[in-house]
C-alpha cells in the first residue's frame, strides 16, 4: 500500500520510509506541512498516512483539520506520530482528525501492527463502498436488461428538462414498444422474451450517445432521452434505432425471434413537464401502431 510519510526530521523521514519498504508498503515521503498536504490533495493521493505532528508550513493537527474539511466517503486513515505523550495532547490530535496515535520514540513492531490495523480498516472502507455503489446501481437499473429501471430513467427526465431550461435547449423522448411481443412470449416462452428484451436494448443502447439515455418504462416499452440544441430532424436517430431492431432476427435460447418497434416521439424544452412529455409521445405511440406497427411517429409541438 502507499503510505505518506510527512515529516520533518531528514534521519526519521529515511527511517520510516526503509522500515515501510522492508513492511511491502510503498512510502512516498513529504518534508514539511504543505508538501504533504499538496500530495494529499492529488488524485490518487495515499490512503495511508503517518503526520508527524510539529512541522514547518503547516502542523500535523492542521493537516488532520484540511483533510476532515474535505466531503469524501473515502477518507484516508491518518498516524499521527509525535514526541507529546500527555493525554491532553492525545485528544487534542484525535480531535483533529487523525484515527490512530503513536508517541515517539515508538517501538517498530508497534508501528508495524498499527499499519496493519489501518490497511484493514480501509480495505473495510472501501469494500463498504463498493457494497454501497452495487446496491445504488441495483436501485436505479432494471436487473433483466441493465438499463435504467422506471423510476431512475424518469428522473434523468426531469434533469435533462431542467438542463433545458437552463440553457435554452431542446429534448425529445422517444417511448420505444416492441411490436407483439406477447406473440413471442406465447409462441418461444418467456426465457425467450428475456433474452429478446436483453438483445434489444443492447441494439437500442449502442446506437446511442454517451449523453443520451435508455430506460425501461415498464413490460416492453422503453423511453429514450435525448437533448438537443436548435432545432435537429429527430427521425433521424430514431428511424436509425427502428432500422436496427428490425435489421436481422434476434437469436433466443427457443430460437429465431424477429422484432421490429414502435416509436412515439415528443420534443420538449424546459418549459414542459416529464407528465407532458410522456403523456405526448405516449400519444404519438399510440398513433404509430394504429398505422401498422413499425414506425416512428412525431407527436406535434404545441
Amino acid at each position: 500500500m502507499r503510505v505518506l510519510v510527512a515529516e520533518d526530521d531528514p534521519t526519521s523521514r529515511v527511517l520510516l520510509a526503509t522500515m515501510l519498504k522492508k513492511w511491502g508498503h510503498e512510502p512516498v515521503c513529504a518534508a514539511d506541512g504543505l508538501e504533504a498536504w499538496s500530495i494529499l490533495e492529488q488524485a490518487g493521493a495515499p490512503r495511508l498516512v503517518l503526520l508527524d505532528w510539529v512541522m514547518p508550513g503547516l502542523d500535523g493537527p492542521k493537516v488532520c483539520r484540511r483533510l476532515r474539511a474535505v466531503e469524501t466517503s473515502d477518507p484516508p486513515f491518518v498516524i499521527m506520530l509525535t514526541g507529546r505523550a500527555e493525554k491532553g495532547d492525545i485528544i487534542l490530535g484525535l480531535d483533529a482528525g487523525a484515527n490512530d496515535y503513536l508517541a515517539k520514540p515508538y517501538d517498530p513492531e508497534e508501528l508495524r501492527a498499527r499499519l496493519g490495523v489501518a490497511c484493514r480498516m480501509l480495505e473495510l472502507q472501501r469494500g463498504l463502498l463498493e457494497a454501497r455503489d452495487r446496491l445504488e446501481h441495483l436501485a436505479m437499473h432494471d436487473p433483466l436488461t441493465g438499463v435504467l429501471n422506471r423510476r431512475a430513467v424518469l428522473e434523468r427526465l426531469e434533469q435533462e428538462i431542467s438542463r433545458a431550461a437552463r440553457s435554452d435547449g431542446r429534448l425529445f423522448v422517444g417511448m420505444c414498444d416492441l411490436d407483439h411481443f406477447k406473440r413471442i412470449n406465447d409462441t418461444l416462452g418467456h426465457q425467450a422474451g428475456d433474452d429478446v428484451l436483453a438483445v434489444f436494448t443492447r441494439r437500442i443502447a449502442g446506437n446511442l450517445r454517451a449523453y443520451d439515455s435508455i430506460g425501461r418504462y415498464g413490460g416492453e416499452e422503453f423511453l429514450v432521452i435525448t437533448p438537443a440544441t436548435g432545432k435537429p430532424d429527430p427521425r433521424c436517430l430514431f428511424e436509425r434505432l427502428r432500422a436496427e431492431v428490425e435489421g436481422s432476427p434476434i437469436e433466443t435460447r427457443a430460437g429465431e425471434a424477429r422484432i421490429s418497434v414502435s416509436i412515439g416521439v415528443a420534443a420538449g424544452s424546459g418549459k414542459g413537464s416529464v407528465a407532458d412529455l410522456i403523456e405526448a409521445a405516449d400519444r404519438a405511440l399510440y398513433l404509430a401502431k394504429s398505422l401498422g406497427r413499425n414506425r416512428v411517429v412525431l407527436a406535434p409541438e404545441d
